[in-house]
C-alpha cells in the first residue's frame, strides 16, 4: 500500500461517514455517539450539556480533509511524504477544528437542558379566548417559555367566566387547566394582605 492509497482510503472513509451523517440526519435515523470527556461545557437548566471535541462530524471532518489534502500532495504534486503527512494533518486538524466551531457556537449555542418546572401549569396566567360557561370547558390563551400556547380551561369552581378574561391556572389534569379569575385571586391577596 502507497502512501497516496492511505490517503485515498482515509478520504473515502472521511467522505462516506459524512454521507451517513448526512442521510441520517434526513431521514432521521439516530447514529451512536461517540463520547469522549475532553470538550466544552455548556451551562443550561439544571445540568450541562457537554460536546466532546471528538464526536461523529470531527472524525469524519479530519479523515476527509487529511486524506483529500494528502492525495493531493503525494499523488499529483510528488512531496515528501512527511512534508504531505504534516500539511494532511494540518489541514485534517483544521477542518474538523472548523466543524466543532460550527457545532458548539452555531448549532449548540441556544441549547439547554429542560427544566420541568419551566413548564409547570400551576400559576400560569392567560387570557381565555373561549369563555367557560357553567360547568363546561374554554379554551386559554397564555405565554409559556417565549412561546405562545393554548389550552383547555375549566373553571375551578363550576361557575361561568366571559370571553377576554384574564385567568390564573389552579391545577393542570389530564390536558385540562382549572382556573380562577385573575381579579378573584388577587382579590384574596388583597384581603391576606390586610
Amino acid at each position: 500500500m502507497t502512501w497516496s492509497d492511505f490517503y485515498l482510503a482515509c478520504f473515502l472513509i472521511g467522505f462516506g461517514l459524512s454521507a451517513v451523517a448526512f442521510l441520517a440526519g434526513a431521514v432521521h435515523l439516530h447514529v451512536p455517539h461517540l463520547h469522549i470527556h475532553h470538550g466544552i461545557h455548556m451551562p443550561g437548566g439544571d445540568g450541562e450539556c457537554e460536546l466532546g471535541w471528538f464526536n461523529f462530524g470531527t472524525v469524519a471532518a479530519f479523515l476527509a480533509w487529511f486524506g483529500g489534502t494528502g492525495y493531493l500532495l503525494e499523488h499529483y504534486y510528488g512531496v515528501w511524504f512527511v512534508a504531505a503527512l504534516i500539511v494532511a494533518t494540518v489541514s485534517g486538524i483544521g477542518a474538523a477544528s472548523m466543524v466543532f466551531w460550527f457545532l458548539a457556537k452555531v448549532l449548540l449555542a441556544r441549547e439547554a437542558a429542560l427544566d420541568p418546572a419551566d413548564y409547570d401549569m400551576t400559576g400560569v396566567l392567560g387570557k381565555l379566548s373561549i369563555g367557560i360557561r357553567a360547568g363546561g370547558t374554554g379554551e386559554m390563551i397564555y405565554s409559556q417559555e417565549g412561546t405562545r400556547r393554548v389550552a383547555g380551561a375549566r373553571s375551578e369552581d363550576g361557575a361561568a367566566i366571559p370571553k377576554g378574561t384574564e385567568v390564573v391556572v389552579t391545577r393542570y389534569e389530564k390536558g385540562i387547566a382549572y382556573v380562577r379569575t385573575w381579579e378573584e385571586m388577587a382579590g384574596g391577596l388583597e384581603k391576606t394582605s390586610v
